[in-house]
């Protein structure tokens, strides 16, 4: 894996497999999002239903030319490339963005007989973790992590074996540059899909949500911080994440969808959308700028750490209080764009709650501030493994 047993690369186009597996992960994340709002709309979906078909097309292609990729290696003895993989099985031979792929995929299309089964013994659920779910979200993120170390390899090779003519500013460099942020997009979309029951604009008010957020985000966002060497890599990774998330909602409630399965308490006659996403944009900028000034050795990683862990929370929590609480309560958050109008056909119209805070979501001062500096604690832990996970990544080539 390390980067002093890669042979140099030379780098005139990207390999089409890198352009498929990104293809697949984007798939993978808006069949999830599709899904999601299918249940929110119609309710129950079969093994075969629309959504399911899109994930399964990110899973079959993974698989496929991430296997492909690994027998062409495996088989073609005198390929240079062979050097440059991973040995496995005592067999194989191929590139650990690869395996992780064909991985995944197998995982994810093994969970998909038993959803269905899952539904058929206990008939619909509403929560994202069950566990046929769990199978398939552990599968997507290995197909995805496969994608992002895929283009990240190729990435560090390149820039480890630049030639004298050769510039970081070439259109190859700088597409595996975009696409690896791309790719980490991609991946934080599913993690925060996989948390979003417990970090909802419902959710803004409470400490709970913001130790969830430390926990979660300050390690993957700094661990793609240090691993890309764009100049704002955190920012462009939360604008992508924003972008996959919205994107969906804002286009399937254009298209008709009725309800299915009983009860239907909110007669809906359109898609519903799931939710605006946390504006992690706003501390990923701020991440990205403490990077550039304190990063590349110039502090040390446990004190970097407390620097962009307490940097995360003291920009995420008013930023999501406040933006949350315009979400949750705010007429002008009932529309298309800020997606506060969504109800799903199960849910009672008529809850008091629906636009302003349960009182379970709310705590007095003294406690947010004792959750917040637990929150606190936590991204700095979680910042600290970011940045420790981060320097494998700037490893990898292979």
């Amino acid at each position: 894996m390390q980067s002093t047993l890669a042979p140099p690369l030379q780098l005139a186009k990207i390999p089409t497999y890198i352009y498929a597996v990104v293809f697949s992960s984007l798939c993978i994340v808006w069949g999830l999002l599709w899904d999601i709002m299918w249940h929110m709309s119609i309710g129950r979906d079969g093994l075969f239903a629309p959504p399911h078909l899109l994930m399964y097309i990110g899973a079959v292609v993974a698989g496929l030319f991430s296997g492909f990729k690994i027998l062409q290696l495996t088989f073609a003895r005198m390929n240079p490339e062979r050097a440059a993989s991973v040995r496995f099985w005592g067999v194989f031979y191929g590139s650990l963005g690869a395996m992780y792929c064909v991985w995944g995929a197998l995982t994810m299309l093994t969970s998909a007989p038993f959803d269905d089964w899952w539904h058929n013994t206990y008939g619909l659920d509403v929560q994202i973790l069950t566990p046929p779910h769990t199978v398939l979200l552990i599968g997507m993120m290995t197909v995805q992590f496969g994608a992002m170390i895929g283009v990240l390899a190729l990435q560090n090779r390149f820039s480890q074996n630049l030639s004298m003519n050769e510039s970081e500013t070439d259109p190859p460099a700088q597409r595996l540059k975009v696409m690896f942020t791309i790719s980490a997009g991609l991946l934080l979309s599913i993690l925060y899909t996989m948390l979003a029951e417990k970090m909802g604009s419902w959710a803004s008010h409470h400490s709970s949500s913001y130790i969830t957020m430390s926990i979660a985000f300050p390690f993957y966002l700094l661990a793609v911080g240090r691993a890309s060497s764009l100049r704002y890599p955190i920012t462009i990774t939360a604008a992508a994440y924003m972008l996959t998330m919205l994107i969906p909602s804002w286009i399937l409630p254009l298209f008709p969808a009725t309800p299915r399965l009983g009860p239907v308490l909110n007669p809906i006659t359109h898609y519903q959308p799931f939710v605006f996403p946390l504006l992690l944009i706003a501390p990923g900028f701020v991440l990205d700028k403490l990077l550039h000034r304190f990063g590349n050795g110039r502090l040390n990683d446990w004190l970097l750490a407390a620097l962009t862990g307490t940097a995360f929370v003291l920009v995420i929590t008013p930023v999501q209080w406040y933006f949350g609480g315009f979400l949750h309560t705010s007429p002008n958050a009932q529309n298309w764009f800020f997606l506060s109008s969504s109800m799903s056909y199960d849910t009672d119209p008529t809850w008091p709650y629906h636009y302003k805070f349960h009182p379970h979501w709310l705590e007095p001062l003294p406690d947010f501030l004792k959750g917040i500096g637990i929150a606190l604690v936590c991204a700095i832990l979680s910042a600290r493994i970011g940045l420790l996970w981060g320097n494998w990544m700037k490893r990898v080539q292979r």
